[in-house]
């Protein structure tokens, strides 16, 4: 069969081999690019406000988000509240997207699903703390954010790959350009809060899973994220890696946006903070009374 779809084509094997990298490199692009506007824009922009940006920034990399992740564009007011609702609820039966009490991966997303869709058309209410901070563009958002323009979106893509792709199996990396946006957030939340180890204590499961995390473009360091929710770097030690924060030094430099103002995520060893927290414990010498002079 692949044969046959190449040759059908006219590519002599080295156009085809030449076409297929092609393709590959299409897929990391589109991956990558994706993953990191959602990370820096709809995350730690728009859910976080751990740095800030012009207007006209602002409205730049939301029309960035809008056309890169097409298909699954993720609106940022819904994206905002329910990551929110996540870190007050984070593993418990009140979070949208815990593996912990949603056992079944496919189970955990579905209700994700179906809470992000309440949240985007307004069908619930929103608690006050959870709700206002976040870029808002009906046009985009509302307008623009809808099931056939998804489908016209996914039928390009479809098309574009029927009409060039030089073999067959290419073709399987469709759903994840239609579905680029939900297909990174079921990696954090799952992997996130099951797979890796643990810089921080906490009360939830949140985990570390790469110590170069170039797959979420430092998505992965959710241990670190739960401890320093407001850190636009969400490494602490010396031997991890997140990449869209090192982006995000870069147009810190050109003036893009502007993290001075920002928390310091930072790393102390196991053992310090239990010195630190046993010294804590211990309560204070009681004051002896004055000595008196005489009965």
């Amino acid at each position: 069969m692949t044969e046959t779809w190449r040759l059908g084509r006219g590519h002599s094997p080295i156009k085809g081999g030449v076409l297929t990298l092609a393709f590959v490199a299409l897929f990391l692009v589109h991956w990558q690019v994706s993953v990191f506007l959602q990370t820096f824009f709809l995350h730690r922009y728009g859910a976080h406000r751990q740095f800030t940006m012009s207007k006209g920034w602002e409205k730049t990399f939301h029309l960035l988000t809008f056309l890169v992740q097409g298909p699954s564009y993720l609106n940022p007011r819904a994206y905002a509240i329910l990551h929110r609702m996540h870190h007050a609820f984070s593993d418990t039966p009140q979070d949208p997207h815990s593996p912990t009490h949603q056992p079944n991966f496919f189970k955990m997303m579905w209700r994700t699903k179906l809470q992000y869709e309440d949240v985007k058309y307004r069908r619930v209410p929103i608690e006050p703390r959870f709700d206002g901070g976040y870029p808002e563009w009906p046009l985009l958002d509302e307008k623009l954010s809808n099931m056939t323009i998804a489908v016209g979106w996914g039928a390009l893509w479809a098309l574009f790959y029927l009409a060039f792709a030089p073999h067959w199996w290419l073709l399987a990396f469709l759903p994840f350009h239609w579905l680029m946006g939900p297909v990174h957030g079921a990696i954090v939340n799952w992997a996130g809060h099951e797979i890796g180890y643990r810089n921080f204590d906490s009360d939830d499961n949140s985990k570390n899973t790469l110590v170069f995390d170039v797959l979420t473009m430092g998505e992965l360091f959710q241990n670190n994220h739960h401890k320093w929710g407001q850190s636009p770097n969400f490494a602490v030690r010396a031997f991890e890696i997140d990449p869209a924060y090192q982006i995000m030094r870069m147009f810190g430099a050109l003036r893009i946006i502007d993290m001075s103002g920002a928390q310091k995520s930072r790393w102390e060893p196991r053992e310090a903070r239990t010195t630190r927290a046993g010294a804590a414990a211990v309560p204070p010498a009681l004051a002896l009374p004055a000595p008196q002079d005489g009965p």
